[in-house]
């Protein structure tokens, strides 16, 4: 798990080492994967046993089972874990303050809890709410199969609910712009976007916290959120943070980072069959990267089309300076006439000022 940025690498962290663990939507098994490589004791639970199965080997035991009907009790033991992991598990059940609290029942003394939860107001989705849309998704922020939604006020009232206080709270980052939600900032005013990333929490992706049961000595305040990535390193690589501050260097970035998009989604989607949502961060970079693509495109196109209008109407206008070239020339051959006419002659001969003036005397 090289990569820091996402929850799955941020949960082994909490987790630490040489924990008996259990994984509750053990998936295929990549938190497993990586919890095993520090020496932890794996149990895995998940609905989709065709998935799970592949976790097998790296579990001490699989049990197959849906939470919404079946108690974690139903299955393990009091007091048998270290650590139980919800990776990205709560917001797809109806009620997941009762799925804690079993959770709480399992774990040992000095054991914790340890989750993600995706974070609704990530900038993404405020920025696309700006043009009325909310468009559900197979994965990601709004995955289809979400029924429960989290703010940071949320996921506090969460698990203090459950009887839990929060001793470690991180936030995965994604730039606003740059997940799988479908912004289309072409759309929308520079200043906008600029303000919604100035928000807090815009741009946390997904929550990562640990918790222990609440004791009486415990507050109810909440640990400051510690970013995987600070916000500034991310924003100072966006091209909108630099188109708002310098217009004329952002069309080359814009390109490059659709470049480098479009290299990346090869590699993204292949991950994507082995590893599920561990992929969401950098799948969503190669999403933006599309995006972008698409709206030079489109562009160019304008572009094209402006230059066949004007390129028509040039042409109307040099036939129309033709024409007037051809009356004019008209014109001087008819004057030209005239002057040599014989009538011409003589009615300048009778109206000359010399023969006027002889015809008065």
């Amino acid at each position: 798990m090289a990569n820091r940025n996402v929850s799955h690498t941020q949960i082994v962290e909490l987790v630490g080492t040489h924990k008996r663990v259990l994984d509750v939507g053990c998936a295929t098994g990549y938190v497993a994967s990586g919890l095993a490589a520090r020496n932890c004791k794996v149990w895995g639970v998940d609905i989709d046993a065709e998935a799970a199965e592949q976790a097998r080997p790296l579990l001490e035991e699989l049990v197959i089972a849906d939470l919404e009907t079946e108690p974690l009790t139903d299955h393990f033991d009091k007091g048998s874990f270290d650590a139980v992991v919800f990776g990205d598990v709560l917001e797809h059940l109806v009620d997941p303050v009762r799925a804690l609290r079993d959770a709480v029942s399992l774990l040992a003394e000095g054991g914790r809890i340890v989750v993600s939860i995706p974070n609704v107001t990530h900038g993404s989705l405020r920025l696309a709410l700006l043009r009325g849309q909310w468009t559900y998704t197979q994965v990601g922020l709004l995955d289809e199969t979400h029924v429960r939604f989290f703010d940071r006020a949320g996921v506090a009232k969460l698990f203090a609910s459950a009887g839990l206080t929060i001793e470690h709270l991180r936030g995965v980052t994604i730039d606003p712009l740059s997940s799988e939600v479908d912004v289309r900032p072409d759309e929308l005013p520079p200043g906008f976007i600029e303000w919604v990333r100035d928000q807090p929490d815009s741009f946390v992706y997904q929550f990562v916290a640990s918790a222990h049961p609440t004791q009486p000595e415990d507050t109810a305040e909440l640990p400051e959120l510690v970013p995987v990535i600070p916000v500034q390193e991310i924003r100072e690589s966006d091209e909108y943070a630099r188109r708002y501050q310098e217009e004329v260097s952002t069309r080359q970035h814009v390109q490059n980072l659709a470049d480098i998009g479009a290299a990346q989604t090869t590699a993204l989607r292949h991950e994507l069959l082995i590893v599920r949502d561990h992929i969401l961060g950098l799948e969503a970079e190669a999403a933006s990267g599309r995006q972008r693509a698409a709206r030079l495109k489109r562009e160019l196109e304008a572009s094209q089309r402006r230059l066949q209008a004007r390129t028509k109407r040039l042409a109307k206008t040099r036939r129309r300076i033709r024409a007037l070239r051809r009356k004019l020339r008209l014109a001087e051959r008819a004057e030209r006439d005239l002057r040599a006419s014989r009538s011409w002659r003589v009615g300048r001969a009778v109206t000359s000022p010399g023969r006027i003036f002889r015809r008065g005397a």
